[in-house]
């Protein structure tokens, strides 16, 4: 067994240098050696079931930070996965965030998430991982899975005790794998804080280098308009429009989402299609296309599909709608990875599993939704998202992977009780690289922070986690882009002051700042403009689901 703790031989260490006062204090010392024991935080693999024999060799990780990793070797070749005894273990006094699952055999990547003690989850929870968890003595720890490839994707159900299991959600019943030699990593990551939590790569450090390097086939990152959240179907006669304003934003691509299918008979559609993407390039926009993975079932089908988007010149496809992330399913995504390569298409998959690190093997994978972003806040379908969600995110699934959230909605009876100030700082906090904006263009053109908008970048060089933040609370930000750095600050349901500390900074710079409006409008700003030198302060005063964002250069 693996476990993340004070090693007793530390213990007996500091018994035996205060030896000449552990005669009166040894009652002290055991009281105090098992309270440090109940704080451990474990991950034991104690087999696993193929083809009826039980296996338990296997191959182990352990990292500086405390972090650890276990796979069982399987063999080569075809067999039958029918179980797999591996648990974690949490002291009952723990923190949790997990999405709950619905039953034994459904798990909603998209769903909200809940928090509490261990000790008051109920025997029997399904919960989707990542799991976070806060220990009590200090510092953090997320139960997951990395480099799913011939497996069915994984689960956790909570055995009580501080115990939970691996559980096959998908195939119940088990599975057959086809070549795997190994299992998926069973993953216990340590985070000494929320930096440490917010900026842990184990998930893809844990998967293979990339054979398939990007190379000039490959659109690179950037950030995109998207019609579907503010409209729904694309109108054939606006598209124009939208390209144009896309291009005087200075994003790089323009997605035609779900709907396009309509704009006539099978060849007609094609061509329509490619006429846009052919007006789109001339603007220097180019384009993402949208399939449902329903048209892309088998391996035959899905390679002359995705040789029709690049006949027609797209820069990459988002496929939705994936079935149960049975084994079955997984080794399609495997194959798509491979055919959009080949094809030459960057993908972004929606409706879909969680990463587990394999865009670090396939880097043309651009994004992964498997996250409850802003297409589920939208009131045509009456949804509103909980004041403390985008607090969670960072620091669970994001832990994950990238995931495509769709940030920034100025719309003002889509902002609900969130303020336009939240919304600028959600476009920094869930950058992704393919980061995929929600709203109307216009309403970035028309919007007093359209500069900062303009500019803002999909990826970033260097994050830090700003004193304040706090899981389902209060998340703040600085995050830079060669020499500029941005500020982003979302808050929860409660009002609350925050200090900016800027001892990040290398060099006085000028910053201008977007905050909430103090007469309590939501679709306003207080604009404000200053220096912003090494080491200074600032005190911000933020509303209930308001929000900050600044640019320093």
């Amino acid at each position: 067994m693996l476990v993340a703790a004070l090693p007793l031989s530390s213990l007996f260490l500091l018994a035996s240098s205060l030896f000449p006062l552990m005669k009166t204090l040894f009652p002290m010392f055991i009281a105090a050696a098992l309270s440090l024991g109940a704080l451990a935080a474990g991950l034991s693999a104690n087999g696993i079931v193929v083809d009826g024999e039980v296996s338990c060799e296997q191959e182990r990780r352990e990292f500086d930070d405390g972090s650890f990793a276990v796979r069982y070797i399987v063999g080569e070749g075809a067999g039958r996965v029918s179980r797999e005894d591996t648990e974690w273990r949490l002291p009952v006094d723990a923190t949790v965030w997990f999405q709950p699952g619905g039953g034994m055999e459904f798990i909603d990547y998209e769903a909200p998430y809940k928090t509490c003690k261990v000790a008051d989850l109920r025997a029997g929870q399904l919960m989707a991982m990542p799991v976070t968890a806060k220990l009590p003595g200090g510092g953090y720890r997320v139960m997951t899975e990395a480099n799913v490839v011939d497996w069915t994707d994984s689960a956790l159900v909570y055995r009580g005790d501080g115990r939970f299991a691996i559980h096959y959600y998908a195939d119940r019943d088990g599975f057959e794998k086809k070549s795997a030699s190994t299992s998926p990593w069973r993953v216990m990551l340590a985070a000494a804080d929320l930096q440490a939590l917010a900026t842990n790569d184990i998930v893809r450090r844990l998967c293979p280098e990339t054979t398939h390097p990007l190379d000039r086939r490959f659109a690179p990152s950037g950030r995109c308009i998207w019609h579907w959240l503010a409209m729904g179907d694309p109108v054939l006669a606006e598209q124009r429009d939208w390209y144009d304003k896309t291009a005087r934003l200075g994003f790089e691509y323009y997605l035609i989402d779900e709907g396009w299918r309509k704009w006539g008979d099978d060849q007609g559609r094609w061509q329509r299609l490619k006429e846009c993407i052919d007006y789109g390039k001339s603007n220097g926009v180019g384009t993402f296309v949208w399939v449902d993975s329903k048209e892309m079932r088998t391996r035959d089908a899905a390679r002359a599909y995705l040789a029709k988007v690049a006949a027609v010149g797209a820069a990459g496809i988002k496929i939705d709608f994936f079935p149960a992330a049975t084994a079955d399913t997984m080794r399609r995504y495997e194959e798509l990875l491979e055919d959009t390569y080949a094809a030459g298409l960057r993908v972004d998959f929606h409706g879909c599993v969680k990463p587990s690190g394999r865009e670090k093997t396939w880097p043309h994978e651009i994004a992964r939704e498997a996250i409850r972003g802003h297409e589920w806040h939208i009131t045509r379908y009456h949804r509103v998202l909980d004041p403390s969600h985008d607090a969670i995110l960072p620091f669970c699934r994001l832990v994950q992977g990238h995931g495509d959230y769709t940030p920034l909605v100025f719309t003002r009876k889509e902002l609900v009780h969130f303020t336009w100030a939240r919304e600028l700082a959600q476009a920094i906090v869930f950058a992704c690289p393919f980061l995929c904006f929600g709203d109307y263009p216009q309403e970035y053109l028309a919007n007093p922070a359209v500069e900062l908008i303009k500019v803002l970048p999909a990826e970033y060089d260097e994050t830090r986690v700003l004193a304040g933040s706090e899981i389902g609370e209060c998340v703040a930000l600085a995050r830079r882009k060669g020499e500029t750095w941005f500020i982003a600050v979302e808050n929860g349901a409660k009002e609350r002051e925050i200090v900016l500390d800027f001892s990040f900074l290398s060099r006085p710079v000028s910053a201008t700042a977007y905050g909430d409006s103090p007469d309590g409008r939501l679709d306003a700003y207080a604009v404000e403009t200053y220096t912003a030198t090494p080491g200074m302060t600032k005190t911000l005063r933020l509303r209930p689901c308001g929000g900050y964002a600044a640019m320093l250069k």
